[in-house]
């Protein structure tokens, strides 16, 4: 089953949201973050990482 990633992203925040009831600056902030962070030039650093 393909899930495309903006769905699964939706959903696993909507529980995490639901569920630990975090600040809506700190979702804002890691959010903003993450997008940044996979647009840069860190990202092929994070991606070997990560696919290690």
């Amino acid at each position: 089953m393909d899930v495309p990633l903006w769905l699964a992203l939706i959903v696993v925040g909507g529980l995490g949201i639901k569920l630990i009831r975090p600040p809506w600056w700190l979702v804002a902030v890691i959010l903003l973050g993450g997008y940044l962070l996979a647009d840069s030039l860190l990202a092929p650093v994070i991606d070997t990482t990560i696919n290690k």
